[in-house]
């Protein structure tokens, strides 16, 4: 109930102007998300990448309404790509898109998401790095993993994103697992009717590793956002079952959150990607990280009236 509350106040403007107002919400917000401008962004991630960690980097702007927006949002990418380019980044970085952000949304949306993801892919393409298709709601997952397939016809290196939460996963695994393909699996943050998701955390898990072990029997790179320890186990150990090699996949984490483990896993040998958002659109994404787990929302509290201290802040991620 609390998650469902959440996620429907991150669609509320009267919340959302209140929350992004109020000056000590900035005490959570910025352990989830790196800065408001690029030049604050990439100083996170210069820092992360120092470390030994892969970053995949996520421009916040799911609220456009009009195509000079989806332009706007679609210009703020091709900056980030020259950026890494310039900066030499591009080894270790590539960018998330969502298609809401680029225009799906509007009139004949998915063709000017479709566009936009192009130009995208193009820049992408020209510095040396790579894009994923971030997944919305159940409502979009057809048209998302259409406009990927035609995104991956000129550019084969080009991810989805996958949530076990939906019972459709274990097929969507199993028709995206061929060679070249790059499939984000995570567990999934919108709220979803009960006749597409599965709504106790023991089925999603359950769902979770079914679909970890078709990825990893195919032939693509498989990449499993989680924070979940059992999660992470599993994928490892089916990883070492299965003999693949372990530069052939990747753990993926979000940022400010289990660092330390972040750390630890990467150390070990394992490519570890962090996401990072950035941007002055935070709201929803912030919202939904509250949203996956109800620990999230006492430390909001905490911080609001304690001294900024570094917490253990958990995901469903």
């Amino acid at each position: 109930m609390l998650k469902s509350l959440l996620l429907g106040m991150s669609r509320m403007p009267v919340v959302k102007k209140v929350v992004v107002a109020f000056p000590l919400t900035r005490r959570v917000v910025d352990r989830f998300v790196a800065g408001e401008t690029l030049e604050e962004c990439l100083n996170v991630t210069k820092a992360l990448v120092s470390s030994g960690l892969l970053v995949s980097i996520d421009y916040l702007g799911e609220d456009t309404t009009t195509a000079t927006q989806a332009d706007r949002v679609t210009d703020s990418y091709v900056d980030l790509l020259n950026r890494l380019g310039a900066e030499g980044l591009t080894d270790s970085v590539e960018v998330s898109i969502k298609l809401s952000a680029l225009g799906s949304l509007l009139k004949g949306g998915y063709e000017v998401a479709l566009d936009n993801a192009r130009v995208i892919c193009a820049r992408a393409e020209r510095v040396g790095t790579t894009v994923t298709v971030d997944m919305e709601d159940h409502s979009t997952t057809d048209a998302t993993l259409r406009t990927v397939h035609t995104l991956r016809a000129q550019y084969p290196w080009v991810g989805a994103v996958l949530q076990s939460m939906l019972y459709r996963t274990t097929t969507d695994c199993a028709n995206h697992d061929d060679a070249g393909s790059r499939i984000r699996l995570c567990k999934g943050a919108y709220a979803e009717p009960t006749d597409v998701a599965h709504k106790a955390k023991s089925a999603v898990d359950r769902n979770y590793r079914r679909c970890a072990t078709v990825l990893l029997q195919g032939e693509g790179r498989p990449m499993f956002a989680t924070h979940d320890s059992a999660m992470i186990d599993h994928v490892l150990s089916e990883a070492s079952r299965l003999d693949r090699r372990i530069d052939s996949y990747e753990l993926q984490m979000l940022l400010g959150i289990r660092s330390d483990e972040q750390q630890r896993l990467a150390a070990l040998g394992h490519p570890v990607r962090v996401y990072v958002p950035f941007g002055t659109d935070w709201y929803a994404y912030f919202m939904r990280r509250l949203a996956e787990r109800p620990a999230n929302v006492v430390f909001l509290l905490r911080a609001l009236f304690q001294r900024p201290r570094r917490a253990q802040v958990q995901s469903g991620f």
